[in-house]
C-alpha cells in the first residue's frame, strides 16, 4: 500500500518531488496529492487538485476565479480528508505525509485526522515549534519542524525532508511492536492531578474486574482524544470523573476540549458514569497571562506555569445544567455521582477553593436538567476511597447491563 503525500504543488513542488523520490528510493510506494489551488502546479500529481476540490463538492475554476485563499484552503482540507479517507476505506493507504506552512499544515492534518489511530501520520511544518494542538486534535499526528521555510531546496530543508521521508518509511515498513494478547474491554477514565487518588483507586477496581483502563489527562487535548476514541467505537465504558474541561470551555480557560466534550458516549450509547471532578477551577498560564477581566477573582498558583481560578456560583450553576442536559441526551446507560464534600483536592474543608455555595449550585443545575438519569449524591469527598469505589462499581453495573446476552 502507498503513502499518500500531500502538498500544494504550486508552491511546494520541488520539495514534494524530493520527498517522493526519497520514499521511492527507500522502497515505499507514493501517491502524490496536489492540494494547491490558485497557482499552477510545477510537477504532475497522481491525484490532481481538480479531484481534491471535487471531493469537497467544489469547482476548481470557480475558486480560482474568486481568488479567495481562505475558502480555497478550507475546501482543500475537506477535499483532502475525503480523498484520503476513501482511499483508506478501500485499503489503499499505509501512511500520510504532508508538507507546508500554515495552509499546507491545515490541509494535511485535516486529512490525517480523518484516519483512525495507528495509521502513520507525519507533517513537516513551519509551525511545528509552536502550538500544534489545533492541527493534532485528539489524533496521533506527529510533526517535524522544518527549521527553515519550505521554500526551496537547500542544505537545511533537504536534511529535514530526508528525515521525514526516512521516518515515514520506517513507520510503514519496519515490523510493528509485538501485540500483547488481551481481550479485555477498554474503559476510558479522566483524571487531573487534583482527582488522581479517586481515579487511581477506581482504576484498580476496574482492572481487577477484567477491564483495561485508559486514563486521559483532562487538559483539553486529553478529553478531545478520549471523545475521539469513544466515537470510533473502541471504548466499552467511560468513567468520566474529571469533567473540568467544561469549565475552561465555559469561562475561557486554556484547557478546553471544545463544546462537544461529554457527548461521544451519549451518542454511541456507551455506558458512562459522570462526576464533577475539578469543576471548581479554570486553568490559565502564569499569573501575568490571566485576562484582565478576571481581576479580583480567587486564584491559586498550582505551579509556576499554571494558575487556577475558582469558578463562581453562577458558573457552577451553568456547568451543572450543561452536564445534566448532556447526560439526559444519552442513548446508553448513564449515571451521575456527586461528592458533597468537595470536587477536587483543593475543594474541601480548610482548602483554598472550598465553597459549599458553589457546589450546591453545581449540583442543583444537574438535578434540574438530568431528567431520568440516576443521580447519586454521597457524603464524601471526590478523593475518598469510598467515592471512587462507588463510581467504579456503578460503571461495572452499567456495563454488565449493557453487555449482550450470550
Amino acid at each position: 500500500m502507498p503513502v499518500y503525500l500531500l502538498a500544494t504543488l504550486d508552491t511546494k513542488g520541488d520539495e514534494a518531488e524530493f520527498v517522493r523520490s526519497r520514499l521511492r528510493e527507500l522502497g515505499v510506494a507514493v501517491v502524490l496529492v496536489d492540494t494547491g489551488c490558485l497557482g499552477s502546479p510545477t510537477i504532475a500529481a497522481d491525484i490532481p487538485r481538480e479531484a481534491v476540490f471535487r471531493a469537497a463538492g467544489a469547482n476548481l475554476a470557480e475558486l480560482q476565479a474568486a481568488n479567495d485563499r481562505g475558502r480555497a484552503v478550507t475546501l482543500a482540507a475537506n477535499g483532502a480528508a475525503n480523498v484520503v479517507r476513501a482511499a483508506y476505506d478501500r485499503g489503499e493507504v499505509t501512511g500520510v505525509l504532508g508538507l507546508g506552512g500554515s495552509a499546507g499544515t491545515t490541509i494535511a492534518t485535516t486529512a490525517m485526522r480523518a484516519l483512525p489511530l495507528g495509521v502513520p501520520k507525519l507533517v513537516v511544518s513551519t509551525l511545528a515549534a509552536g502550538n500544534m494542538r489545533p492541527y493534532v486534535g485528539g489524533k496521533d499526528v506527529q510533526s517535524l519542524y522544518s527549521v527553515v521555510d519550505i521554500a526551496g531546496l537547500n542544505r537545511i530543508s533537504r536534511t529535514v525532508l530526508d528525515q521525514a521521508a526516512r521516518a515515514m518509511a520506517g513507520m510503514v515498513t519496519l515490523p510493528a511492536a509485538p501485540s500483547v494478547a488481551t481481550d479485555r474491554p477498554l474503559v476510558a477514565a479522566t483524571m487531573f492531578g487534583v482527582t488522581t487518588p479517586c481515579v487511581q483507586h477506581a482504576r484498580q477496581i476496574l482492572e481487577a474486574a477484567g477491564y483495561e483502563v485508559l486514563v486521559f489527562h483532562a487538559t483539553g487535548s486529553g478529553g478531545e482524544a478520549m471523545e475521539g476514541l469513544i466515537a470510533d467505537g473502541l471504548i466499552a465504558g467511560v468513567l468520566d470523573i474529571t469533567t473540568t474541561e467544561l469549565a475552561d470551555e465555559l469561562v475561557g480557560g486554556v484547557l478546553t476540549a471544545g463544546p462537544t466534550r461529554l457527548t461521544a458516549a451519549a451518542k454511541r450509547g456507551v455506558p458512562q458514569v459522570i462526576s464533577v471532578g475539578a469543576l471548581d477551577m479554570v486553568n490559565f498560564g502564569p499569573p501575568e497571562t490571566v485576562p484582565a477581566q478576571f481581576q479580583g477573582r480567587l486564584f491559586y498558583r498550582h505551579n509556576p506555569t499554571i494558575t487556577l481560578m475558582r469558578t463562581t456560583v453562577a458558573e457552577n450553576r451553568q456547568l451543572g445544567e450543561e452536564i445534566g442536559r448532556k447526560a439526559a441526551a444519552a442513548t446508553g446507560p448513564t449515571a451521575i455521582l456527586l461528592p458533597r464534600h468537595g470536587v477536587s483536592a483543593i475543594d474541601r474543608a480548610g482548602q483554598p477553593f472550598d465553597d459549599p455555595a458553589a457546589r450546591d449550585a453545581l449540583f442543583a443545575g444537574i438535578r434540574d436538567t438530568c431528567g431520568r438519569v440516576p443521580l447519586i449524591e454521597l457524603d464524601q469527598h471526590i478523593n475518598d476511597p469510598a467515592f471512587a469505589a462507588a463510581c467504579a462499581e456503578q460503571l461495572l453495573t452499567l456495563m454488565a447491563k449493557a453487555r449482550p446476552a450470550r
